[in-house]
């Protein structure tokens, strides 16, 4: 399944979402509208928002709060998106201006900031303690995933493990919060709310593995970023950490150097290592096992769309070409 196909299976609940969102975001100050319609308006996949329904979806959910709370995890998910765009210095994202390049970088955060206390207001307005606590507890992680990104930044010592507690807390930490949400608001038991937080977690971590390797081997006009932006940011992706493992000293040497000094003056030398030492299957295997957790997690849970839907959602996400 392509992520049409995946959203089909959701799609009243998505136009509800979207239509949640589209309310949600205005506000008396014109500038804040413009920059959150540029950015919500540019494409993206909506996954996390779609977890949030999928996970109810299972639990048979027949309440209302899963569309509010689906927005409340795409308005979080787009703040990091514009504070991110503003620490990286980036200038296209999905193929368009990000919104700092467009806006300036004091109005991308500023509306991040804006996006992050409406996204409170809103998970308030469900009144479900455990609802607030899991996405507090979400973003006050996130928050801490990007401090160590940016710790990591120009780092050739740092190890798997390292560069995998990034991505736990900076992305993987709001797919299973996403997950986790369904389960609560449709009061399952114990286990099964664990169960899909495990699903949202190893699923968001192999999501950003295969963006790691597509940062090396995506099409432009697929991926809608430019190839190397990582390398160029001195961000020791998991690719990099292992054809500098299997490298001979040379090619150790030339990779350490370019995550030392950013830029791209030797990608080309970079991207022939990674190749040569098998990089990018290492990396796509380490998702791939990632995904077979997440479906493994879930596993007992009662058949039905949904489930299967979670489990071809596992599939695309290591799959895919964007």
């Amino acid at each position: 399944m392509n992520i049409e196909e995946i959203r089909s299976v959701i799609e009243p609940d998505m136009q509800r979402v979207d239509a949640v969102i589209r309310e949600r975001l205005y506000s008396d100050v014109v500038l804040i509208r413009q920059v959150s319609e540029y950015i919500i308006g540019s494409g993206g996949k909506r996954l996390r928002p779609a977890l949030v329904l999928l996970s109810a979806g299972v639990f048979d959910y027949q309440g209302a709060h899963h569309h509010e709370l689906a927005a409340v995890v795409e308005f979080i998910h787009t703040a990091t998106l514009l504070h991110d765009d503003v620490v990286d210095e980036s200038n296209l994202r999905r193929g368009r201006e990000t919104a700092n390049a467009l806006f300036g970088n004091a109005a991308s955060v500023l509306v991040g900031d804006f996006l992050y206390s409406r996204a409170f207001q809103m998970m308030v307005g469900v009144n479900d303690m455990r609802v607030m606590q899991v996405l507090a507890d979400a973003t006050n992680t996130i928050a801490e995933g990007e401090v160590l990104q940016l710790l990591n930044c120009n780092d050739p010592d740092i190890d798997e493990e390292r560069y995998l507690q990034v991505i736990r807390f900076k992305t993987a930490k709001l797919f299973e919060a996403a997950t986790r949400l369904g389960a609560i608001i449709s009061q399952a038991s114990a286990r099964d709310e664990e169960a899909m937080a495990q699903y949202g977690m190893h699923l968001g971590t192999a999501f950003q593995l295969i963006d790691d390797v597509l940062d090396y081997s995506g099409n432009h006009a697929d991926t809608g970023k430019n190839l190397g932006d990582d390398l160029a940011e001195g961000k020791p992706t998991l690719p990099l950490l292992y054809a500098m493992r299997q490298g001979s000293p040379e090619q150790a040497a030339l990779i350490r150097s370019a995550i030392e000094q950013g830029g791209l003056d030797d990608f080309s030398q970079v991207l022939e290592t990674i190749n040569a030492t098998g990089a990018l299957a290492y990396a796509a295997q380490q998702a791939q096992r990632e995904v077979d957790i997440a479906c493994a997690a879930i596993a007992h849970l009662p058949d039905s769309n949904y489930k299967q839907t979670l489990i071809e959602l596992a599939t695309f996400s290591v799959t895919r070409n964007h």
